[in-house]
């Protein structure tokens, strides 16, 4: 028995299985610092990758060498969140140069110590409701601190809070936790300001689908992150039949209501 328990004792102390725990917060910060430099400089050798990393834009995959990770991009703000149990980040990422203004959308995934996957949602000039410098100015003025643990929801209701706030375009009649105040960005539109401010505002029932939804969760921020194809529709619809477009939402919740909304979505394909 002594035998059995020093060897289980040996096998948790382990790097194989150390490699099984979830990550920090520090180490995925790390990660977030690393892409940052890397994108301002253009330089996507300052971060440390693995062999086989996958390398997406929104939605296609694109070698690292030809990306816009090789574009040195003068970062106006930016706001990140640490999924600590599936090792993986998203950032917010605003660039506000007249000349290549972008918004991007980026998450990050992290094995062993190194970035596996980058997966990015790029918007610019021509895309859904885009305007960088709206986009800087209500985002950096918002105020986004860590929750207290009063404040805080689980995992789970962060993506069931998601998943209603999405299944409202396709079926009638679901309850989202609507918070108020609630103000909703919308690539560069401010749908909310002020104490009474309400994010149902200006949301239509077409029905549309949210298809293909991952998630990045921050419990600590009350962040969900979600990056889908929406607006999928059937040949039966006014649309006609659509696959849906790359997009990235990313919802705050406060003691289990919505408050905050960003949304960037490319046309572009």
């Amino acid at each position: 028995m002594i035998r059995i328990m020093i060897g289980i004792i040996i096998a948790l102390c382990s790097p194989l299985f150390a490699h099984a725990e979830a990550c920090t917060r520090d180490g995925l910060q790390s990660a977030v610092d690393s892409y940052l430099a890397a994108q301002k400089s253009g330089d996507p050798g300052m971060i440390r990758l693995s062999k086989n990393v996958r390398y997406t834009e929104n939605f296609k995959t694109v070698p690292v060498g030809q990306g816009i990770l090789n574009e040195s991009l003068p970062i106006a703000f930016v706001r990140s969140f640490l999924d600590i149990d599936n090792c993986r980040t998203f950032s917010e990422v605003i660039v506000t140069e007249p000349e290549y203004p972008y918004v991007l959308g980026v998450r990050l995934t992290v094995k062993k110590g190194v970035i596996s996957e980058i997966e990015s949602i790029v918007t610019r000039q021509g895309d859904w409701k885009f305007d960088a410098d709206n986009y800087f100015k209500y985002s950096s003025a918002e105020n986004w601190h860590v929750l207290a643990i009063n404040e805080r929801s689980s995992r789970q209701e962060l993506i069931d809070a998601a998943n209603a706030y999405f299944d409202q375009f396709t079926y009638e009649n679901i309850k989202v936790p609507w918070g108020i105040p609630c103000a909703r960005l919308e690539g560069g539109e401010y749908t909310g300001d002020g104490p009474r401010a309400t994010c149902k505002v200006g949301i239509p029932f077409d029905p549309i689908e949210v298809v293909d939804r991952t998630y990045v969760v921050d419990v600590d921020m009350g962040m969900v992150n979600i990056f889908s194809r929406f607006g999928k529709t059937k040949a039966g619809s006014r649309f006609g039949e659509t696959s849906g477009l790359p997009d990235s939402h990313t919802i705050r919740v406060v003691k289990g209501k919505i408050r905050y909304i960003h949304t960037i979505t490319s046309v572009g394909e």
